[in-house]
This record gives structure tokens, C-alpha cells and sequence, in this order.
């Protein structure tokens, strides 16, 4: 049976495509499979659905399973968290000239260069870099292809991470280094959240860190750290969430010389899976330029007096140009989502950055304040931004139970982080961002007083 929603299915379009392959079974196509790598018991799958009105039905239902940050109390974060989207960011978002053209020829191309354009542009100031590639998948992927970036400027093949950073971001890394680089973690102080580095080797491509890292902290060590590199001739990669650059100075003020970080606080909503968008920056040298493995786009002068135009440059570095050859694999990207960027930062402003960081500071300040008065509850560590580690060690209860608690009560509570980081005993790492008021916060630390008791 042809299936209403795969055109191709039709038996014969089937037909005609294995003609075309010379070829009479399409299973030919999959021989160099093992036969130990091959499922053999039947997938019990229901009927097809036919009807359309039937799979929305179908669909709405399977959804209606899931727990959503929407409609419950949610303290999660661990890199993506929930901000505000202004409603302007959807509205252009979804607009036909940039929704169906966002990647195609030139000449479909209604404005989408220019407002990628102006994303680079506004991103830059806002991380004190003047080079800005279009958004990749991640800042997991955004990480990886700088650390490979840095090993290409130096020819080593060390990378050192920070062990604050988090597990599926350091597993991304580690992908990308793949069998030519070798990683090594730099722990951190238990007893700070920070991280020290004094030295570094002269094998060391690069020194990865985040600030504030993946546990909420501040790196106040930052600049010693980039120098202690910079003396070794490696380059300095720091992740940054930007939407605390309008209270905290940029990575590049404090030694970073390259930049990257998410772009999902910058008017994307959180979505279950997908690309969340991932940046890399630069300052504006050649040797940074040539080891680019994203997109850029460019302004130029035309040759109409005063006319401009904007187009890509150096795309033969990228996969879309040269393919293997080219200085990455970008592989799928989030370029729609840098319209969104654009038009959020174009709102925002220095003034709405901020404030929105002031009041992302308050409000966290508070809720750890709040929290640490519940008897049996510690805060880790001071110095954070809109994350922190509560430690539920002296309640007696694990984490898991506690979470469940809250669920039960409508309320995601923090990360759990005992597994990924066992020295840290029962810790969760709780997020709380401009969208809780004084009352989430209150509720809850009820709903924790009553879950310890």
C-alpha cells in the first residue's frame, strides 16, 4: 500500500527507481550490512492512519503525555533554559521571505543576507568580537569546531576542558577531536566551583572553559587563566551564555580569542530536540578568518555609487563549498533561528540586555537565599549568574526523590547532577531566569520544606 504521506512510496515510483539503479530488490541497496546488525523480530507498529484529521487526533494525543516547562513550575536549565520570546521574533520568523528562503539560491534571497547580516553584526558587539560566522547546530558543536579551529592555528594536538563543563557538551567535544586530537579535563575546585590552571603544556592547542560555567559559577580566574595560555602559545576558547553580557564584561575584555556559546536565550523557544544554535566569534584577523569552517556574509560596495549589497565570502572553506575538503563539516544548521537572534537583540539593546541580566541576578540571588533557609538545604557556592548547585546531601533524600516530589506537585526541580558529578554528592543544579517572580521562588521552597520533611 502507497503511503498517503511519502509520495514516493506508490508502487510505481518504486518500480521506476529500481529500474534506474538496475537493480530488482531494493534490499541490494543495504547488502554490505551484516546480517548480525539486522533486526529480526517484527516491529509492532499500529494500522497506518489515513485520515489527516486522524493523525492530528492521533498526534495532539501522543503529545498531551509530555510535561512541558509551559504548564508547570520549572527550575531546569543545564544550558537551556526558559526566556521570554517577544512575540515579534515569531511573527518574523514565520514570515515567507525569510521561513521558506532561509537557505537557497540568491535569488531567492529577500532580505535573509542582510538580517544575517545584522545578526553577526549585533552579535559581535555584544561579545566584544568584530568576526561572527553564522550559527552552527549547538554550542556543543560551536565548541568543537573552535577547539579543531585552534588546533589548525598552532599544528598541536592537546586540548585541555574545563571539568566544569557539562556532560553532553564535553561528549560533543569529544566527538569532534575525534582519533587526531587528544582531550584532557582540568578538574575543578570542589570547594569553589572554579577552576585553576597554572601552567600549560607546549603540546596544547587550546584551553576550553566557560563562563559562567555549566555549574552557574563566574570564572573569576578567567584572564590568568588566557595568559598562563597565551604564554604557551595556545589559543583560549570560552563558552559564554550572552545573555549575561549586559551585566558581566565580554570573554574577549578578559583574554578570550575565540568566542562561542548558545544562541537560545536570544529569542528561541525551548523545543523538544533540534538545534538550538551555537556561534562562534573572532577578533577580525586573517589567520581566525581562514580557520572558519561556518558561513559568512559580507557588505560590500557595488558598482552603484553609494549602493550596497551583501553575499557570502570565503565559502569555499566551508562543507557547502569544498565538501570534505572544506575546513569543517558544518553538517545542519539553525539559520532561521539567527533571524530570531537579530530581531531579539535588535530589541533588546544595551539598555534591555542590562536589565534583563540585573534582573536574572536578583532574582537568582533570591531564590538561592530562599532555598538555603530550608533546614537540611545548602547552596554550593556564591559567585553565580542565574544557575546554582543546591546540595540535598544533609536532607537524607536523594535527588530523584526529591525531584518526584516536585513533579508530583506540578514543579521541575534542578539537574540532577549526582551522577555526572558524584563529588558533589545529592547536588541539583537549579535555574532561575526573568520569567520566576517572588511567588515561583516561594512555592518553591514550600513545596521543598514539605518534600524534606
Amino acid at each position: 500500500m502507497a503511503h498517503p504521506y511519502m509520495p514516493n512510496s506508490a508502487p510505481q515510483a518504486k518500480a521506476a527507481m529500481l529500474e534506474a539503479l538496475g537493480i530488482s530488490d531494493v534490499d541490494v541497496l543495504f547488502e554490505q550490512i551484516p546480517a548480525d546488525h539486522l533486526g529480526t523480530t517484527p516491529i509492532d507498529l499500529p494500522a497506518g492512519v489515513r485520515a489527516e484529521a486522524s493523525v492530528r487526533r492521533e498526534i495532539r494525543r501522543l503529545l498531551k503525555r509530555n510535561d512541558n516547562t509551559a504548564d508547570n513550575l520549572s527550575f531546569l536549565g543545564a544550558g537551556y533554559a526558559r526566556h521570554y520570546v517577544p512575540a515579534l521574533c515569531d511573527e518574523i520568523v514565520n514570515r515567507a521571505e525569510f521561513l521558506t528562503p532561509v537557505w537557497g539560491t540568491p535569488s531567492s534571497d529577500h532580505g535573509r543576507n542582510q538580517a544575517w547580516f545584522e545578526y553577526a553584526s549585533q552579535l559581535g558587539e555584544l561579545v566584544g568580537m568584530e568576526f561572527v560566522g553564522l550559527p552552527v547546530y549547538s554550542w556543543g558543536a560551536a565548541a568543537g569546531h573552535a577547539v579543531r579551529m585552534a588546533a589548525r592555528l598552532t599544528g598541536r594536538g592537546t586540548i585541555l576542558v574545563a571539568g566544569s563543563v557539562g556532560p553532553e557538551r564535553l561528549a560533543v567535544i569529544r566527538t569532534y577531536c575525534g582519533s587526531g586530537l587528544r582531550l584532557e579535563t582540568v578538574p575543578f575546585d570542589p570547594a569553589t566551583g572554579l577552576l585553576s590552571l597554572d601552567a600549560v603544556g607546549p603540546d596544547v592547542a587550546a584551553v576550553y572553559l566557560e563562563t559562567p560555567n555549566y555549574l552557574g559559577v563566574i570564572e573569576a580566574d578567567l584572564a590568568a587563566i588566557a595568559a598562563a595560555a597565551r604564554a604557551a602559545g595556545a589559543e583560549t576558547v570560552v563558552g559564554v551564555d550572552p545573555i549575561t553580557l549586559g551585566v558581566l564584561k565580554p570573554p574577549s575584555q578578559v583574554g578570550a580569542d575565540i568566542v562561542v556559546g548558545s544562541t537560545q536565550p536570544l529569542g528561541v523557544h525551548l523545543n523538544a530536540g533540534g538545534g538550538a544554535g551555537g556561534f562562534i566569534a573572532t577578533r577580525d584577523e586573517e589567520r581566525y578568518a581562514r580557520e572558519y569552517p561556518t558561513l559568512q556574509v559580507s557588505i560590500a560596495d557595488t558598482i552603484v555609487p553609494g549602493e550596497r549589497a551583501f553575499g557570502m565570502t570565503l565559502f569555499h572553506q566551508s562543507s557547502y563549498g569544498s565538501r570534505e575538503d572544506g575546513n569543517d563539516w558544518t553538517g545542519n544548521s539553525v539559520y532561521l533561528w539567527a533571524i530570531a537572534n537579530a530581531v531579539y537583540m535588535s530589541l533588546m539593546g544595551p539598555s534591555g540586555f542590562a536589565e534583563i541580566g540585573d534582573t536574572i541576578l536578583r532574582n537568582a540571588t533570591a531564590a538561592a537565599a530562599r532555598l538555603a533557609s530550608v533546614d537540611g538545604v545548602r547552596v554550593r557556592w556564591p559567585g553565580f549568574f542565574k544557575e546554582f548547585v543546591v546540595d540535598f546531601s544533609d536532607t537524607g533524600k536523594t535527588v530523584a526523590e526529591v525531584n518526584a516530589a516536585l513533579l508530583s506537585r506540578g514543579i521541575f526541580g534542578g539537574k540532577d547532577l549526582s551522577s555526572d558529578f558524584p563529588e558533589l554528592g545529592q547536588a541539583a543544579l537549579y535555574c532561575v531566569t526573568e520569567l520566576h517572580t517572588a511567588d515561583d521562588i516561594e512555592t518553591l521552597a514550600d513545596a521543598l520544606s514539605e518534600v524534606i520533611a
